[in-house]
């Protein structure tokens, strides 16, 4: 078999191999959606705005949580490893600066984001700090899995320690 007829199959083959893990790419994640970067979001935690149509969760420490997320009500959270809380404005208010304390100890900030669906609505907010990941998964009933943060997301992200993040 000649040179080019040999590179135009392996390019086909490339073709079908690429076309295959993008069919493959929209069933597999279908059903998720995300967090993204918003400076309102931010700016309802950092005014300590509790929303009443919104369910508030933390996780990690009580003093200052890995993340601090409100859900609309409209949605069920499918989880246990978060903790549901009912703050008070002083609460809330305790909750953000011990964050935000917590954050600069490490030479960070906490951010504000936007919890999207997988049609890209916004169904709540988050805050923490800015490398934190997650994953939200849209399940049947208006239920939603939203996983929480590394338990050990500040001290990985401790920019004192040994001079650079863990």
């Amino acid at each position: 078999m000649s040179k080019s007829r040999s590179a135009f199959f392996l390019c086909i083959q490339g073709i079908l191999v690429l076309l295959f893990c993008m069919g493959c790419g929209g069933t597999l994640f279908k059903n998720y959606g995300g967090i993204t970067p918003n400076a309102d979001a931010a700016k309802t935690f950092e005014t300590y705005k509790i929303n009443p149509n919104r369910n508030y969760y933390t996780s990690g420490s009580f003093v200052y949580p890995n993340a601090l997320m409100g859900l609309d009500k409209t949605y069920t959270l499918d989880s246990d490893l978060w903790k549901k809380i009912d703050p008070t404005p002083q609460e809330f208010r305790e909750l953000v600066t011990n964050m935000q304390k917590k954050a600069l100890d490490l030479g960070q900030n906490q951010h504000g984001f936007v919890i999207l669906d997988d049609k890209g609505r916004q169904i709540g907010v988050w805050y923490s700090i800015l490398s934190v990941r997650t994953v939200v998964r849209m399940k049947e009933g208006g239920k939603v899995v939203i996983f929480t943060p590394d338990l050990d997301t500040y001290e990985r992200n401790d920019m004192n320690s040994l001079g650079s993040p863990r």
